[in-house]
């Protein structure tokens, strides 16, 4: 496997993998309406070849098979795709790195990906390689996160916890590999045609999400996973019990009585080959 994305591969080896497993009924339902969205956009057809880059779990390669789609999963994690297959033996998985791979013979009608293409750390080089994957007529699509302000479900518990850690250095990058490194619409659109691509559209999507079904759910799902899961990890003893109550006070204004209801903002992006 190339080592040109090796932290990300580490990370989602190591850290995050295992707990999206654990996590994965839980996050394919939270997630749904944003999948179902990245699906109906792409317009799949049955019998078409697609690449599923970053399929985790494998929950949109699943959808993706089960509309009549010949699809491969790729994804550098190997616990998520050992849970993935698990789920489904008949679909193809392949623990790769979608910068690098050449994907044998395989030349994809369509490349799909859900939150799978925004932690490369070189961009460009990644998506130039994806594009030589396809089809010369084939097209892309994937779902990306807007900037943080648009995404509360994932930015509130984050800035709950900021007053508890040491102030950074320097102020990170907004562009660095992670969630919201695609926030920025020029940004994406410089990278796809820098990549070859072509007749690049970005359509903005906004949904609400039910992160939870109780306030003490969404506080535990919230320091699980995404930024606010590796904050709350540097904190210890009382430091991090006054983090999570302040988690849990910034987090109860969404609760209806019926379930933890929050704001998300995503990209579909579409491009040709």
């Amino acid at each position: 496997m190339s080592t040109t994305n090796q932290q990300q591969i580490d990370y989602w080896n190591e850290k995050a993998g295992p707990t999206w497993v654990d996590m994965q009924e839980r996050l394919d339902r939270v997630l749904g309406p944003l999948s179902q969205a990245g699906l109906q956009a792409a317009q799949v057809q049955s019998g078409e070849t697609v690449l599923d880059v970053g399929c985790g779990c494998g929950d949109t390669t699943i959808a993706l098979h089960n509309l009549g789609a010949k699809v491969l999963g790729v994804d550098v994690s190997a616990p998520m795709l050992e849970h993935a297959r698990s789920r489904n033996g008949d679909i193809h998985y392949l623990q790769a790195d979608a910068a690098a791979s050449d994907f044998a013979d395989n030349r994809f009608d369509l490349v799909f990906s859900r939150f799978g293409v925004m932690f490369f750390a070189d961009p460009i080089a990644a998506f130039t390689n994806i594009r030589q994957a396809m089809k010369p007529s084939g097209r892309m699509l994937f779902v990306c996160w807007q900037q943080p302000t648009a995404n509360p479900w994932m930015s509130t518990a984050g800035r709950a916890i900021a007053p508890f850690l040491p102030a950074p250095d320097s102020p990170p990058d907004p562009r660095a590999p992670g969630p919201f490194a695609f926030a920025d619409e020029a940004y994406v659109t410089e990278i796809l045609t820098g990549a070859g691509f072509s007749d690049v559209t970005l359509t903005s999507h906004t949904d609400e999400l039910q992160v939870a079904d109780t306030l003490e759910n969404a506080v535990h799902f919230q320091t699980q996973l995404g930024p606010a899961a590796r904050a709350i990890s540097e904190l210890e003893g009382s430091q991090r019990e006054q983090a999570l109550n302040a988690v849990a006070q910034a987090l109860a204004p969404f609760d209806r009585g019926d379930g933890l209801y929050m704001g998300a903002a995503v990209w579909l992006v579409s491009a040709k080959a």
